[in-house]
């Protein structure tokens, strides 16, 4: 068996394996997936010497910890969070020289949500339709980790980055999502309308990777009756029957049959991937490109 190789000692309460993800085949009913903050997941690819197609961990809340069968490079950023090596203080945000056999520890978030991992070389388990990403709707790509999971390594395609340190943004204190008119946006009445754009709402602790749920004043249809299903694209508001604004995130269904009475800028989205639940949602209205 080959020493370049990743044993994941402990999962956390859900860790990934995440790249760019799966565009163009919605078509065929497959969502896109990927990293959820697909920004920070090519910052530790570059800290780390990888090229930006490869996977990397992607952890929730509360870390894991991996043991390398070989020496490797990791570097940990996205949600702030302790980083030690067999028990000694890492970085955070730099690469981190771990030798073979040594425990690397990604601690428990605290700031934000998910925080993404690299290991020189990428995560190399085999591709799905062109991608590495776990998606946990159509269930494609490998099964979220489970401790003691062995995870292949690529080869290293560059030194590590030299860096003095990569910035660390907060957490945000409150979502501001820009929204252009949904398809759907008739279904509604002027006053759920108004509502949308000018009523607070706040993260919901049932949100995950398929969709940002959100609590708050439920929003009036002005239509009743079932709407067909019909395509579903990134950033998505959909509302369900309680009338709570779902925002749909990277593992989102192809098709839906509520009404979506506003679409996200895809801008916009990353933030999401670090906001806790009960952080402010504000929806706000802006004019199409």
């Amino acid at each position: 068996m080959s020493d370049r190789a990743l044993l994941v000692v402990r999962a956390g309460a859900l860790t990934t394996v995440q790249d760019r993800g799966r565009p163009g085949y919605a078509h065929l009913g497959v969502p896109r997936s990927g990293a959820l903050d697909p920004g920070t997941a090519a910052l530790v690819n570059r800290l780390a010497g990888n090229g930006p197609d490869a996977a990397v961990l992607e952890t929730t809340l509360d870390g894991c910890a991996l043991r390398p069968r070989s020496a490797v490079t990791v570097a940990v950023a996205g949600a702030h969070c302790p980083v030690s090596v067999d028990g000694r203080p890492a970085a955070w945000g730099a690469p981190v020289a771990v030798p073979a056999g040594a425990l690397l520890q990604v601690g428990a978030a605290v700031a934000g949500v998910r925080a993404y991992v690299a290991v020189s070389g990428g995560v190399a388990v085999e591709p799905v339709l062109g991608s590495r990403a776990t998606d946990l709707l159509s269930g494609l790509g490998p099964a979220p980790l489970a401790d003691g999971t062995v995870l292949p390594l690529g080869v290293p395609a560059g030194p590590p980055a030299r860096v003095d340190g990569v910035p660390r943004p907060r957490p945000p204190a409150e979502l501001v999502l820009r929204v252009i008119p949904g398809p759907r946006a008739d279904w509604f009445t002027a006053a759920a309308l108004r509502d949308l754009a000018t009523r607070a709402y706040r993260v919901s602790s049932a949100s995950n990777r398929i969709g940002l749920r959100t609590e708050g004043p439920a929003l009036e249809r002005a239509r009743a009756g079932e709407l067909p299903s019909e395509g579903m694209v990134l950033g998505a508001v959909q509302v369900p029957p309680d009338g709570r604004p779902v925002v749909f995130l990277a593992d989102h269904p192809t098709t839906g049959g509520y009404p979506v009475i506003a679409v996200v800028r895809a801008a916009d989205l990353p933030a999401a991937a670090q906001a806790v639940p009960g952080t402010p949602v504000r929806f706000v209205p802006v004019r199409r490109r």
